[in-house]
């Protein structure tokens, strides 16, 4: 596992020296040096005001969504599963909405922090039903039907809200984007990061006995309450402070512990860093992407991402069919 996180590490690094070195606006060699040079500088400005906090929000961002669908497969034992499967999302977009159409908007860190109250809401009801009930499976649909909700809610708001121009923020946000963060943003979602995998590492010996089964786990001396709790908490805090920065952004969850999970051999317990580690180099490197590729208009990371997560989304279910199958 060592070699695998030092190789995402060092293309986290290197999808960050391209994030913050190319942008749709091409600076020339003397204005690189400028840059370096003085900080202050309209290249400067470009690169460590514009560009810089811009790739670290969508690193954050991808290493709090790897983090957050590792965590919930693993509790889960459930290769689908991901924030957005759970409702953690859908629910924090939900607030988001309604903080915009309340007009909190013009408010600084407002929307942010509404986000981040709705996905911590989604992340106790789940912990709620964790405790109550053993099944897995129950847990899930439980989240499907709160996504349900939550994005019918938001549907209403769209139907209801009297003005456009609420109706266009609330829909930009849906879209999910990294434009325009600033270093307050990485302020916002950072120690988050960190708080989530502090959770997480907490969980991780009680996610690696679950895969002998719960009455294994339990057997051996495992809390599954508690190590419920935790996870729970993890993942709720990770998807929050993600989508309190960026807005929605499906797929990254689903997509980034199936990228590294052949390399830890499947071991939920292991799979946690590796899988924070690929979501901030597939967000990375897909924020740099849609900056890059010549459209009229910006395209949201959003769409990005969905547009090539629902392609693996499906090849997954597709062959957990054939296995249920045989």
């Amino acid at each position: 596992m060592k070699r695998l996180a030092l190789l995402l590490g060092l293309a986290l690094l290197s999808g960050l020296a391209l994030a913050i070195g190319f942008g749709e606006a091409p600076l020339t060699g003397g204005q690189y040096a400028q840059a370096f040079a003085d900080g202050s500088s309209g290249p400067g400005l470009v690169l460590w005001q514009v560009r810089a906090p811009r790739a670290l929000c969508a690193a954050l961002v991808g290493g709090a969504l790897g983090l957050a669908g590792a965590v919930l497969q693993g509790l889960l034992r459930n290769p689908l599963a991901d924030p957005g499967v759970l409702g953690v999302s859908a629910t924090g977009a939900l607030a988001a909405a309604l903080a915009i159409v309340a007009g909190a908007a013009a408010v600084p860190g407002a929307v942010e922090g509404s986000a981040l109250i709705g996905a911590a809401g989604a992340g106790a009801l789940l912990t709620v039903v964790a405790l109550k009930v053993r099944a897995p499976e129950a847990l899930i649909l439980f989240g499907v039907a709160l996504s349900a909700f939550a994005g019918a809610a938001t549907a209403l708001i769209f139907n209801l809200s009297p003005s456009p121009i609420a109706t266009a923020e609330v829909m930009n946000w849906l879209l999910g984007s990294v434009e325009n963060r600033s270093w307050i943003d990485v302020a916002w979602v950072a120690p988050a990061v960190v708080m989530a995998g502090v959770l997480a590492a907490r969980a991780a010996p009680g996610l690696r006995l679950l895969t002998l089964g719960e009455e294994a786990a339990a057997t051996s001396g495992l809390s599954m309450g508690r190590m419920r709790v935790l996870a729970l908490l993890a993942a709720a805090v990770a998807a929050g402070a993600a989508v309190a920065v960026s807005g929605v952004i499906g797929f990254v969850g689903l997509a980034a512990p199936h990228l590294v999970r052949t390399a830890v051999r499947g071991d939920p317990g292991r799979l946690l860093l590796p899988s924070a580690l690929a979501g901030a180099v597939i967000l990375v490197a897909a924020d740099l992407l849609a900056r890059v590729i010549p459209t009229d208009q910006e395209l949201k990371l959003g769409v990005f991402t969905a547009l090539i997560g629902a392609p693996l989304f499906a090849l997954i279910a597709w062959r957990a069919a054939r296995e249920w199958r045989l």
